[in-house]
């Protein structure tokens, strides 16, 4: 009998992890660049034979690898990534990746995000255009030119979130490994005067949001139904005593 009171806390433990990402993804679903966040979860099995008792794992996190659709903005300083790449960005915390394409350039000529984070070309160092031609002009593949004078490349990155990865800020992903440049991929490339928004469905995690919060409510209900009758069944036992 407790074992079915530890398997509904464990049940509900794995619930509340779900409930938290799913409102961090609703939050998100208007941010430039976010990928939501999913749970994979797992039977821990303990004991043997009759003996076994399944009980829900806490959840491993993962990142989804859907895009977000483009929205054209008309500024040249707004990138997106066609493909499964990333920007590299340098903050306190060391090298970044995002979708976010949103940049300026400072008047020292620095490419930088909406957030002040110098933005990192295929080399990992920061780039730097000429602040006295303007908006740089972009290819398919990154490459940034001034006047029609080369000036830099934006960097895209591939690298693997793994498990229960680390955000920073609302889209920006901190790699756990060095993150290996992108080059000479057709399928991967950049669209200036456009934006990524959130490749988060509201309508379906609103949706998953209500089931989960019923499945919280009914295993709460069982579990005092389960303390229920242990404590009838010790009352009873008790009174033959």
């Amino acid at each position: 009998m407790q074992d079915g009171l530890y398997v509904a806390l464990s049940s509900q433990i794995a619930l509340e992890r779900r409930l938290n990402t799913i409102a961090d993804n609703v939050a998100n679903a208007s941010t430039v660049g976010f990928r939501a966040t999913g749970v994979k979860f797992e039977d821990v099995v303990s004991g043997l034979g009759q003996d076994a008792v399944s009980f829900a794992s806490a959840g491993d996190t993962y990142l989804s690898a859907k895009s977000g659709s483009l929205r054209e903005t008309g500024n040249p300083f707004d990138f997106a990534i066609q493909g499964n790449a990333w920007f590299g960005i340098e903050t306190p915390v060391g090298t970044v990746m995002t979708r976010d394409g949103r940049f300026s350039m400072l008047d020292t000529g620095q490419l930088v995000t909406i957030e002040g984070y110098p933005v990192l070309d295929a080399g990992g160092a920061p780039l730097q255009l000429d602040p006295r031609n303007g908006p740089p002009q972009s290819g398919a593949d990154g490459v940034l030119r001034q006047d029609g004078q080369l000036v830099g490349a934006i960097g895209l990155f591939d690298f693997e979130p793994g498990p229960n990865f680390t955000r920073f800020g609302n889209s920006g992903i901190v790699p756990a490994g060095q993150p290996e440049p992108v080059v000479d991929r057709i399928d991967i490339g950049v669209a200036q005067g456009f934006l990524e928004d959130s490749n988060v469905n509201p309508m379906l995690e609103m949706t998953r949001l209500i089931a989960v919060q019923r499945a919280f409510e009914n295993i709460a209900a069982a579990m005092r139904s389960t303390e229920q009758t242990f404590g009838n069944a010790i009352q009873t036992l008790g009174s033959k005593t």
